[in-house]
């Protein structure tokens, strides 16, 4: 039987998402296809040969390519069982329905793949398959295989480490865990695994960083939502993995409370190899932060900045910039905080641009005073519209984002790129006589005192 499984976007990595379920399914005997739409074309004769399509969708973004995609793969197949899995799936399993999906897994979504397969595999031919079977969320423990990366670009043509001075490193991608224990009112892991978190096995893990150092990798990035849910997975794989590649680099993603609760271990990440951590602070601001329910307060973030630096350890802040609760006064505290603490050169310009995405169940939905601000849900931009009280602060975001996207198509620095952001910032506070005694003098942003901090060529975003 032939089964087609697409990622449409992931960060410019090598999607595990399709690689890892590749695996389950080779080892049923499936003919697999694995295609990702974000280097390559739809392979319209593996589409149109295809028993089973099934559309990854761990984010925003790509499940909205994706569902410009579905039609396309129904004219070619009609007869092709339709499924998408992966975060995004569940949250948006009606509007999904609605366009011909006939499956939708989320959560530990390999077995269900599986089950999926096997259930097509034996209905009779010609039939129509029964209604699904398979839970829409499964958070049941599994046994991972190695990632199937056959058949997926080369490494050397996804995202790459960015070392200044001309030099890169090819990167790799894979995950050590998923789900989150953490209950974050706006993250898009919690509607699905509700405070759950799952490992992946240790030996799966170094297995599959193995095969991606054979293709070139020189830099790991893991994938997971928190590399300190678990530390004590955490930390001997890191150390496992330094052992057998001592050049190896790689970095991770974790929260400021963990930063902060696990300051003991960090000493371990960058002697194993970790340059940089990403950390979603999200605000800077107490009473947003407490809306976000993220767990730390502002103060807490400028102790995290603190400890990474003395450790040697670049810490790489994501944020929602721009949210309901945020005023213009507020935006510019938010870029002064990040210009004393010298992170210019560590925050991608993006991040002064993401507005705050509402999707469907998010626990933001639970407070009245998000209740109040929401318009319906709109399917087709999977998300609660909102509009912010202070009209200036919209026109700000748009603006922002045009300026950082202008920039970054230039090849501006970031510091270049800050230094635009902050005047755009004041000149609309300047603007509002009410507040006249909140204009701020010009930050020295621009010298770049610490020099050229590692990133990714693609930053993150949702």
């Amino acid at each position: 039987m032939n089964v087609v499984l697409i990622s449409t976007y992931e960060l410019g990595h090598q999607p595990f998402g399709i690689a890892s379920p590749a695996a389950w399914l080779h080892a049923q005997g499936a003919h697999v296809t694995c295609l990702d739409l974000a280097l390559q074309t739809l392979d319209r004769s593996a589409v149109a040969q295809a028993d089973l399509v099934a559309f990854y969708l761990p984010m925003h973004t790509a499940t909205r390519i994706a569902v410009e995609l579905i039609g396309r793969v129904k004219t070619l197949n009609p007869q092709a069982h339709l499924c998408c899995f992966g975060l995004y799936a569940p949250m948006n399993e009606l509007y999904l329905r609605k366009l011909g999906v006939a499956t939708i897994l989320g959560g530990e979504f390999e077995s269900g793949l599986v089950t999926l397969y096997q259930r097509l595999a034996t209905q009779a031919s010609g039939t129509a398959a029964p209604a699904q079977l398979e839970p829409v969320i499964a958070l049941t423990k599994q046994t991972f295989l190695t990632p199937m990366r056959s058949g997926l670009p080369a490494l050397a043509q996804y995202a790459s480490l960015d070392l200044g001075n001309g030099r890169r490193h090819i990167v790799g991608y894979t995950e050590a865990s998923r789900g989150c224990k953490h209950l974050c009112r706006h993250c898009p892991i919690v509607p699905v695994y509700n405070g759950r978190f799952r490992i992946v096995a240790r030996e799966v893990v170094l297995a599959d960083i193995r095969q991606q150092v054979a293709a070139g990798a020189q830099h790991i990035t893991f994938g997971d939502p928190d590399f300190f849910n678990g530390p004590g997975h955490a930390i001997p794989l890191v150390q496992a993995l330094h052992a057998e590649f001592p050049t190896l680099t790689y970095d991770v993603t974790i929260k400021v409370e963990h930063l902060l609760q696990h300051a003991d271990q960090l000493p371990i990440l960058r002697d194993t190899g970790c340059l940089f951590i990403t950390s979603a602070v999200e605000a800077v601001d107490d009473t947003i932060l407490q809306i976000l329910d993220k767990g730390h307060t502002r103060a807490d973030f400028v102790q995290a900045a603190a400890l990474c630096r003395t450790l040697g350890l670049a810490l790489n802040p994501t944020f929602v910039a721009f949210s309901p609760w945020i005023s213009a006064a507020g935006y510019l505290d938010l870029l002064r905080v990040i210009a004393e603490l010298d992170l210019v050169e560590q925050v991608a310009p993006i991040q002064y641009a993401i507005r705050l995405l509402i999707p469907s169940g998010s626990r933001l939905l639970e407070l009245p005073t998000t209740q109040a601000l929401v318009g319906a849900f709109d399917e087709a931009a999977l998300a609660y519209p909102w509009t912010h009280p202070d009209a200036r602060v919209d026109q700000l975001q748009k603006a922002i984002l045009r300026l950082v996207q202008q920039g970054e198509a230039q090849g501006a620095t970031r510091s270049a790129i800050f230094a635009q952001v902050w005047a755009l910032a004041q000149a609309t506070l300047n603007a509002d006589e009410q507040h006249p005694h909140l204009s701020l003098p010009a930050l020295a942003v621009a010298d770049g005192r610490r020099g050229f901090v590692p990133r990714l060529s693609e930053p993150w975003y949702c």
